[in-house]
């Protein structure tokens, strides 16, 4: 899961810091959640989805 989110966001060319003022969190939140440290609320699962154009199959689910 967490590498995914680091991936599809360099793909975007966002950094950290860019991410988490489109979806309004700190860019400790963003680098807690893709170092797997932080567990996101579904919204925002939501809202990572959305401003990376992923969907949540495509960064959270298990394989």
């Amino acid at each position: 899961m967490v590498n995914r989110i680091k991936i599809a966001r360099m793909e975007k060319g966002l950094t950290q810091t860019e991410l988490a003022k489109i979806i309004g969190v700190t860019r400790q939140t963003i680098g807690l959640i893709e170092k797997g440290d932080y567990n996101p609320s579904l919204q925002l699962c939501i809202s990572i989805a959305k401003a990376l154009d992923k969907t949540l199959n495509d960064l959270f689910w298990e394989e």
